[in-house]
């Protein structure tokens, strides 16, 4: 019919409705199975993987430092120990943007340029995810600034830390030593797993010598952290064991009388127990703060101690080497009565010089109008130059460098002392070698009174002084005295004890050292043998370190205070029971009886008299 409208046809709407419908469903299925093999590659097939790379990114492995182990003298004082400081550390895995880091804290600490240097040579020896300091000893108000800004600092942590410290100061920088940052060079020589964790290491002293007794082994722990890196549970742990304490032979009270009376002055003491070679003292002057070493020193700080003229850096007890002068005539003493070619009974008459044969000029005795007639006794009372000048002359350069030699000259001594120089003892053959000349007479006479090619350190004068004490017998010089636990030192070839051939050479070598004290005319009586609680042997000396014309006289007042002499003095006490042997050299001090034996006996006086009285105090409560 014209006009009508055309009926709906439903059939073909639900074909429609229904390929549409199934086109959606395997649409639908399609993504679900592509979902449902993903699922199963990730959790099936690579599930190991990935497992393992999942804990890598959520559970990390930390490293926990070992305590350092702490150092004591022997009276139980801590010499070296480890105090609780709060350090700024950066984890380069988590700041993100470390420019931006940096500027940050730089606006609200005061962080110099050498302590971001610092951390980026540590950061690039760092294992992932270890924190790195960028600042130590940070103070409270520093700490709370840091607090509020955290939100702004990514991987910035304030950690506890026990930071190394020297309780004494100076005291102590040269024998004890300091730690300090390791270094590029000093990390390529280590263990890295002994290392874990640690920053600092023994630069020098017992901190060096100890190094792998005092470290400790390191520990760690399995943490587990967030997606920020934050730690959120400790998964294992196992403790570092901490490093060894050791206690030194030296005593803190009587270092601090040698550097008192060293105050202003250029030099060094060294004192001996007789009985086990423990280092007593071991004093350098000037001296410095380890302290400013712990956490690394400033630049400008550091230029200030190697630039100074007075090289406070600089360990004169072991490693100044001085010409000996007189303190060496009684072992030439010695040598001349155990070869024979001298006798208590032989005399000289001294003018004031000596002269050797066909020659003109003149050696001098230190008094130019001589002593007159002078016996070996009496030339080492006086410290006589002219018998010592013909008696070295006779014993020649071979004989002198064979028995000097075992009284530890010219030798590296020390059994756990690593900075020490072996000084020199010279020989025909070292002058060939070193100088590619022959020996001279004239050479021979001027070792003979320990002036000339001749060099010893202050360890060597009082390690030498103890074997005269020992008669003979040799205790290499020691500063460990113990350790927790206890372990073995490094074995050193054993010094061969000094026999001679009649024991009462010893005897009359140790009673001209005494009269040099306690003898109205020895050298040293008037300066320190007065007034003595107790007997001691000892010997003076001046040595001379600028020549002077044949006939000139020698006027200190008219020489720069370093061209002066240097001043001397070595002994041992008590005499029938030697318990401690001392050293003493001072640069440019001028006379060994005026400058060096007064400091020698404050130091003896600190350590014998209050024994003595103890002893006096248990014989009065005994009767």
């Amino acid at each position: 019919m014209a006009g009508s409208t055309a009926i709906k046809d439903t059939r073909s709407e639900a074909r429609i409705f229904t390929s549409r419908l199934l086109l959606c469903l395997f649409v639908v299925l399609v993504m679900v199975g592509v979902l449902v093999a993903r699922m199963i590659n990730l959790q099936v097939i690579q599930h190991a993987d990935l497992s393992t790379k999942s804990d890598d990114n959520r559970i990390h492995l930390q490293s926990l430092p070992p305590t350092r182990g702490l150092i004591y003298d022997t009276r139980g004082n801590l010499l070296a120990e480890n105090k609780p400081s709060y350090t700024l550390m950066l984890v380069k895995e988590r700041v993100g943007n470390l420019e931006q880091t940096l500027a940050n804290l730089r606006e609200i600490l005061p962080i110099s340029d050498e302590q971001v240097e610092a951390y980026r040579k540590s950061a690039r020896q760092s294992r992932p995810f270890e924190s790195v300091p960028l600042k130590y000893r940070l103070q409270e108000d520093e700490i709370a600034r840091i607090a509020v800004n955290e939100h702004r600092l990514p991987g910035v942590e304030v950690e506890a830390q026990l930071v190394r410290f020297y309780p004494n100061g100076d005291h102590f920088a040269h024998s004890v030593g300091y730690v300090g940052s390791i270094n590029e060079r000093e990390l390529a020589g280590l263990d890295p797993d002994a290392y874990s964790g640690t920053r600092s290491i023994g630069k020098i002293g017992v901190e060096k010598f100890y190094e792998i007794q005092l470290l400790g082994k390191a520990g760690f722990q399995e943490v587990e952290t967030d997606a920020r890196g934050r730690v959120q549970r400790v998964i294992s742990r196992r403790d570092p064991e901490p490093g060894s304490d050791i206690t030194l032979y030296l005593d803190a009270e009587l270092q601090k009388v040698a550097i008192e009376a060293l105050k202003g002055r250029r030099g060094a003491v060294v004192a001996l127990d007789t009985r086990t070679g423990g280092v007593l003292v071991m004093a350098s002057a000037p001296a410095y703060d380890p302290n400013l070493f712990v956490t690394g020193i400033a630049s400008r700080d550091y230029s200030l101690l190697r630039d100074n003229e007075d090289r406070p850096l600089y360990n004169r007890a072991s490693l100044g080497e001085y010409p000996p002068a007189s303190t060496i005539k009684p072992m030439v003493a010695l040598a001349g009565l155990d070869t024979g070619i001298t006798n208590p009974s032989y005399t000289i008459f001294d003018p004031g010089w000596y002269q050797l044969p066909g020659e003109e000029r003149l050696y001098r005795n230190w008094k130019r109008e001589g002593h007159g007639v002078v016996d070996l006794e009496r030339a080492v009372m006086y410290s006589n130059d002219t018998y010592f000048y013909e008696l070295a002359l006779k014993l020649g350069i071979d004989n002198m460098h064979q028995y000097l030699s075992g009284f530890g000259l010219g030798r590296r001594i020390g059994r756990d002392i690593s900075e020490e120089r072996p000084g020199l003892m010279p020989s025909r053959d070292w002058k060939r070698g070193a100088r590619g000349r022959p020996w001279y007479p004239g050479e021979t006479l001027i070792t003979g009174i320990g002036q000339g090619y001749m060099l010893a350190t202050p360890l060597q004068l009082a390690a030498s002084t103890a074997v005269i004490a020992n008669r003979g017998k040799w205790i290499r010089p020691q500063l460990l005295k113990m350790a927790s636990p206890m372990f073995e030192l490094p074995a050193k070839p054993e010094l061969v004890d000094v026999e001679l051939k009649k024991p009462e050479y010893w005897d009359f070598a140790i009673e001209a050292m005494r009269k040099v004290v306690h003898h109205p005319r020895g050298t040293a009586h008037y300066r320190i043998g007065r007034n003595i609680d107790y007997q001691m042997a000892g010997k003076t000396g001046t040595a001379q370190i600028v020549g002077i014309k044949q006939d000139e006289k020698y006027d200190a007042e008219k020489l720069a205070e370093r061209n002066r002499d240097h001043a001397l003095f070595v002994g041992f006490a008590p005499l029938d029971d030697p318990q401690i042997a001392i050293a003493v050299v001072i640069e440019n001090g001028g006379s060994g009886s005026g400058t060096a034996a007064p400091i020698a006996r404050k130091v003896l006086d600190a350590y014998l008299l209050p024994r003595i009285q103890a002893g006096l105090a248990g014989a009065g409560a005994a009767q």
